[in-house]
């Protein structure tokens, strides 16, 4: 059982920047994938970044070129840098890490994100 905690959310202006970290109980390099997802109020969670174990790495449409995902494998945690935030960015970021069990994951408890003047 891995248990992932993220933090680092919080309000922030349009424009300004924060950056999430999801750290691991376990080994994070041990993951196929690490992911950022996000849910906004009456919307499905989505993918925001993913970075694979081979440093793949994949971002919606919407935040390339604004935010950036990285790995620290000695510590275990995964970054989310967020730049150029916009009100519609607004969420509860959550964390997920893939093993290589089929069909077995791990979710953070979330993040609230804010973007607002």
């Amino acid at each position: 059982q891995v248990q992932l905690v993220e933090s680092g959310g919080g309000l922030v202006q349009p424009g300004g920047s924060l950056r999430l970290s999801c750290t691991a109980s376990g080994s994070i390099a041990s993951m196929k994938t690490v992911g950022w997802y996000r849910q906004a109020p009456g919307k499905q969670r989505e993918l925001v970044a993913a970075i694979s174990f081979n440093g793949n790495l994949n971002y919606a449409d919407s935040v390339k070129g604004r935010f950036t995902i990285s790995r620290d494998n000695a510590k275990n945690t995964v970054y989310l840098q967020m730049n150029s935030l916009k009100p519609e960015d607004t969420a509860v970021y959550y964390c997920k890490a893939d093993s290589w069990n089929l069909g077995t994951y791990y979710w953070g408890q979330g993040t609230q994100v804010t973007v607002s003047s």
